[in-house]
């Protein structure tokens, strides 16, 4: 026996430190270090460097060390089926563009045949963004506090009711109530985001949202083919009705979609979460990462003050700039263009105001065929838009994606000062037109990630709004001020976007190449960042 222990305490007492990855919870507080001590015997400590991927020997292995996150999981099972399957169902949601596109067919039909004044022409434009900009707090806020599907189905389900129902109108005054309840519900669409980049690993994030957003184009499109097809036959009211299809197809398919495993974590339904992430990892045909999902700490949701923290509050406060900004200067464009068309050239548009303040405002005239295929080419140019932010967003980033797009707006908006003829207007108006649906969709790739799971949807939410104020105040700068100076009008917009592109490029933080941060009590991104590097440090 006592030859035995004199053969042990000659044995060099080692410890394992991993240079990989670790993936311990901040609950369990262990360095990642393991000693192994016998009393009496010498305690000094040989380290035995591991590397990465590299097993610690079984039989200094402890079984409860494996755990993983969400975002490890994600990450682990990758793009595939599933995903798939998510860009369709929630690219139904998006085309909700219709139902924006189909103002501006609707406006000058009701025009004609209830010979509306135009102030009530533009009070049923306006009341939708009322709507919109109204509710996109409170979706956000449901949508952190009950989950990120009830939001979204509640908000789809609302917008399908009240848009098919607002095709029944009998007068003005019903139509008006109905249309901004539709606007209501559009406000809680843009929660689809969040549900979808919850689910996607880092390196495809900003590419599937950014082709999520083909759905936007593709509804407007869409939008003016069925207005071409139903208007001179069926009517306004069909349009109408016909024109919730994609909203009706995502009711019946929503029962498929999954609660964003994120969100279940952090309201403590792990195995909610685990089933989800399982569900996933099969339809993928991926293994599931071996362990025990970590509990992320439990914490109030959706809650304002959050996005006022320390580290968030010049974040929220220039996010809130750059989504007005926007809207702001996206739909002045779509405004200013008809008027520049119709005017022939910048330079001849004042004489064209006066004309038309010579004639009676309830002047009837019908869209034709011309004015179908104006507006059909217009919507196309938010492709181009897409594919430049789809090949940049990944090489720069989203800060300077942001920046870029509103400098080239606002220097096309400067070129509009020289009195160009109509095909050097079109190109100018088309660029212009590309890049600012570029920058929107940058941020809409931006915001999501940048805020942590419990205050994700309340922050694109109140982004949300933020961009719905621009929407109304645009008409009195495209159309009230353009009355007084062309010029004038222009700087506005040029000068409102050279401010938003500062604002991108002063954003604290950058998330490219970052993963979706867990929760606000941790540094920002201090999970997800080369999770092997940090243990190493």
């Amino acid at each position: 026996m006592e030859e035995d222990l004199f053969q042990l305490r000659q044995l060099p007492v080692v410890k394992f430190r991993r240079t990989g990855e670790s993936s311990r919870s901040d609950e369990d507080g262990i360095s990642g270090e393991h000693e192994v001590q016998i009393e009496g015997v010498r305690t000094e400590l040989e380290p035995v460097e591991l590397e990465d991927g590299a097993a610690v020997p079984k039989e200094f292995a402890n079984p409860t060390d494996d755990t993983f996150m969400v975002e490890d999981a994600v990450e682990a099972i990758g793009f595939g089926k599933f995903q798939w399957k998510l860009s369709v169902i929630t690219g139904l949601a998006w085309a909700n563009a219709m139902e924006m596109m189909i103002l501006s067919i609707l406006a000058p039909q009701l025009h004609c045949e209830w010979r509306l004044p135009s102030w009530q022409v533009a009070l049923l434009t306006s009341v939708v963004f009322v709507g919109m900009m109204s509710s996109s707090t409170l979706w956000g806020n449901i949508s952190d506090q009950y989950g990120r599907k009830t939001g979204l189905k509640i908000s789809v389900l609302w917008t399908l009711y009240y848009g098919i129902l607002s095709g029944f109108a009998p007068v003005y005054s019903w139509i008006l109530v109905l249309r901004g309840l539709v606007g209501f519900g559009i406000g809680g669409v843009p929660q689809s985001v969040t549900l979808y980049a919850e689910f996607l690993p880092m390196k495809a994030r900003a590419k599937c949202i950014l082709l999520i957003e083909v759905f936007w184009a593709l509804g407007t499109v869409f939008e003016v083919l069925l207005a071409v097809l139903v208007m001179p036959t069926l009517g306004w009211r069909w349009l109408l009705i016909l024109s919730a299809l994609p909203l009706l197809l995502f009711a019946g398919l929503c029962f498929w979609l999954p609660e964003s495993a994120r969100y279940d974590v952090l309201s403590g339904n792990q195995e909610k979460a685990l089933a989800t992430l399982k569900r996933i990892a099969t339809e993928n045909g991926a293994p599931m990462p071996l362990g025990k999902l970590v509990i992320s700490r439990q914490e109030d949701r959706g809650k304002m003050k959050d996005l006022f923290t320390p580290h968030f509050r010049w974040t929220t406060l220039l996010l809130w700039f750059i989504w007005f900004s926007n809207a702001f200067s996206y739909y002045g464009l779509v405004l200013l263009t008809t008027e520049f068309f119709q005017a022939g050239d910048v330079c001849s548009i004042s004489s064209r105001r006066q004309e038309v303040k010579a004639k009676c405002s309830l002047t009837c005239e019908y869209l034709t065929e011309e004015d179908y295929t104006d507006l059909l080419w217009t919507t196309l140019s938010e492709f181009p838009g897409v594919l430049v932010t789809l090949w940049i967003i990944d090489r720069i980033g989203r800060k300077k994606t942001m920046a870029l797009s509103f400098l080239v707006f606002s220097f096309c908006s400067l070129l509009l000062f020289l009195c160009v003829g109509r095909n050097v207007l079109t190109v100018l108006l088309f660029i212009g037109r590309a890049f600012i649906s570029g920058g929107f969709q940058a941020a809409y790739v931006y915001t999501p990630e940048v805020y942590p799971t419990a205050t994700r949807a309340l922050g694109l939410g109140t982004c949300s709004g933020m961009a719905r104020v621009g929407a109304l105040i645009t008409p009195f700068i495209a159309q009230v001020m353009l009355e007084s100076s062309v010029y004038l009008t222009l700087v506005v917009y040029s000068g409102c976007c050279l401010l938003a592109a500062l604002a991108s490029c002063f954003l604290p933080i950058e998330t490219k190449g970052r993963g979706l941060q867990e929760s606000s009590h941790k540094e920002w991104g201090q999970e997800m960042v080369g999770r092997g590097s940090h243990s190493a440090g």
